[in-house]
């Protein structure tokens, strides 16, 4: 860019001459600090889905131990049979029907999922037929984490939360592995929303 006044040329950037300290084009310096602060600016926030903050799954701790249970139950079972005049392959097949049991329960707790955002609570249900249920934060009065003796000798829980809804409805949280730290994340969202 050169001077208006006596002919320097200066960098693009510059405000005064540097030769004789004139204020270079004032129309050109609005519009260097305005790209200047544009570029400064933050980008927009996108549309996109929230941010999840925490979700979890109903513990796998009892399916675990099912299935444990399951095959020593298979194997004993195929065992007992294989003592009698049954075909080998059927007593393996009657074995392994014991693996039905926890492998229901396992689905079950696989089919339940609860997601913490900043603005909500989603609880998700279901396989082929899907349930979600969201829970606002602004809406949540009382949250309490309990946990009997059983589940606090394998370390879970669970939450119960107490909502502003219109049927005075209470939502349970169940079984969650480290329920506290999903109470304080929850509590330390609820502060920020007040």
């Amino acid at each position: 860019m050169f001077c208006i006044k006596c002919g320097k040329e200066n960098s693009d950037d510059a405000i005064y001459c540097q030769k004789c300290g004139t204020m270079l084009n004032a129309a050109e310096e609005e519009t260097r600090v305005a790209r200047r602060n544009a570029a400064a600016l933050p980008e927009p926030a996108s549309a996109g889905p929230e941010t999840t903050l925490i979700s979890v799954r109903p513990t796998l701790k009892f399916v675990i131990a099912g299935y444990v249970l399951a095959v020593i139950a298979a194997v004993l079972f195929a065992a007992l049979l294989s003592m009698t005049t049954i075909p080998p392959w059927f007593s393996v097949i009657a074995g392994l029907a014991f693996l039905l049991v926890p492998a229901y329960f396992h689905l079950r707790q696989r089919l339940v999922r609860y997601i913490l955002t900043p603005a909500m609570i989603e609880i998700d249900r279901g396989l082929i037929a899907r349930t979600t249920q969201n829970i606002p934060l602004r809406r949540i009065q009382d949250v309490t984490v309990s946990a009997t003796g059983m589940q606090r000798l394998f370390g879970f829980g669970d939450i119960i939360i107490d909502n502003a809804s219109e049927d005075g409805g209470k939502v349970a949280i169940r079984n969650i592995d480290s329920p506290r730290s999903f109470a304080d994340e929850l509590l330390k969202q609820l502060r920020r929303t007040m």
